[in-house]
């Protein structure tokens, strides 16, 4: 008897833990969600801030960059609370995530992987809310047509509310081609390794792949590129996040109380590794610059090609 006891007193905690389990990986019913939007109100009672880096906190972003996009919604009127964002891969982290489900925004996300986008098309947030998933290998002869056929087809404005871009490759070209939606605000990826005082970019390819092993820091484009690239769409940069790989651009007749940064007051050096020594070791900075040299890369002040 007290055998089957036992084994009954097993089953009520097993059963006990996967509730828990259940509460816990629930994004509904996550406590990191709860504390996010405690964050998020806090960060709403701000003047606004010298940094962006001041109001960050990270619920299903990579890095802070869902406090900053709190604070941006907080402090923006967006007429359209729709978002797009590219290269999601499962969206279990990613920059839109707490903006959907805290805020109820409806939106795209595009990966070019279709075991991420039936993942993603099987999560709950797929019935609970409005987002709509698609596999695409992005390039910048298909993004307008893309953005046509899975946004505006399906009845939403053209007066897109944040736009977030991070392919790990032809990025400022992407960006370059948009012109069927106009975004209020648009977060880039900027390769903080490229550094900071030229504005440079990888050729672009269609077929452009980030080459992890060989490769892992030649891709992208440098924060001043795309600074130029903003002030040409009609946008001001105010600021990057504080791990140096994202940075903001706000429309002009946006821009409010905002304070626009340069390009070399928002710079922010990464200090995040994607490769490391043989010995494990993280590569210091002029290790990653050398592994650079000789690389062609577009100088988009000049228009020409340079190499690293």
């Amino acid at each position: 008897m007290k055998f089957f006891n036992k084994i009954k007193q097993l089953f009520h905690a097993i059963t006990q833990l996967r509730e828990i389990h259940a509460v816990v990986t629930n994004d509904f019913k996550s406590p990191k969600l709860n504390l996010g939007q405690i964050q998020s109100y806090l960060n709403s009672k701000r003047d606004f801030t010298s940094t962006l880096a001041e109001v960050e906190f990270q619920v299903f972003s990579q890095w802070g960059d869902d406090g900053i996009i709190q604070y941006l919604v907080n402090n923006i009127e967006f007429s359209n609370k729709t978002f797009i964002e590219f290269g999601v891969e499962n969206y279990k982290e990613s920059n839109t995530r707490f903006l959907l489900l805290n805020n109820n925004w409806s939106g795209l996300v595009l990966d070019g992987s279709q075991k991420a986008v039936d993942f993603i098309k099987s999560d709950g947030i797929s019935w609970t809310h409005d987002i709509y998933a698609k596999q695409a290998f992005i390039t910048k002869e298909n993004i307008n047509s893309l953005i046509s056929t899975e946004f505006l087809e399906k009845g939403f404005n053209s007066e897109l509310g944040i736009l977030s871009v991070d392919i790990d490759g032809n990025d400022y070209w992407v960006w370059n081609e948009i012109s069927v939606v106009k975004p209020i605000v648009v977060i880039v990826e900027y390769n903080s390794f490229f550094g900071e005082k030229r504005a440079i970019t990888i050729p672009y390819h269609d077929a452009f792949v980030m080459d992890t092993e060989t490769r892992p820091y030649y891709w992208g484009a440098s924060l001043k590129a795309f600074c130029l690239l903003g002030e040409k769409m009609g946008y001001y940069l105010i600021g990057c996040n504080s791990n140096g790989n994202n940075a903001y651009f706000v429309r002009k007749d946006k821009i409010g109380e905002f304070k626009v940064r340069s390009c070399e007051e928002a710079y922010v050096r990464g200090k995040f590794r994607l490769k490391f020594s043989d010995k494990g070791d993280p590569l210091l900075w002029h290790q990653i610059q050398s592994g650079l040299n000789g690389l062609p890369v577009v100088n988009v002040e000049e228009n020409s090609i340079e190499k690293l």
